[in-house]
């Protein structure tokens, strides 16, 4: 039940976000997609730690803040020295949402392979 709650909530937004149109400017698009990469990265990596019988809530929501924040002051950082460092945040962030979506894949290769 609960391994269902954070796809749940990625539908429910995908949906709410496709009949509302907010327009973001252009100033706030770097920090948009970070924000959009960390939330992805929280929820694929809570799916994943569900599958793992390791989830903690706790862990999960205090990294994403963290993370947002952290990913966040470096794209000002970046800004303010004219040096497009929110890339690296989006790299890491890529990275890891590339990971917790390949181990999720095998977790459940690996779940279907032993019910058959």
């Amino acid at each position: 039940m609960w391994a269902i709650l954070p796809i749940v909530g990625l539908l429910i937004g995908l949906v709410i976000g496709g009949f509302i149109s907010i327009e973001v400017p252009a100033a706030y698009v770097k920090y948009f997609s970070i924000a959009i990469l960390a939330a992805l990265d929280s929820v694929f990596g809570g799916i994943r730690s569900t599958m793992e019988d390791r989830f903690d809530s706790t862990k999960m929501i205090s990294g994403f803040f963290v993370n947002a924040l952290a990913a966040a002051l470096l794209a000002y950082l970046g800004d303010r020295l004219a040096i497009d460092l929110y890339m690296a945040a989006v790299f890491a962030f890529g990275v890891r949402l590339f990971d917790n979506i390949a181990r999720i894949r095998h977790l459940l290769i690996d779940k279907w392979r032993n019910r058959s």
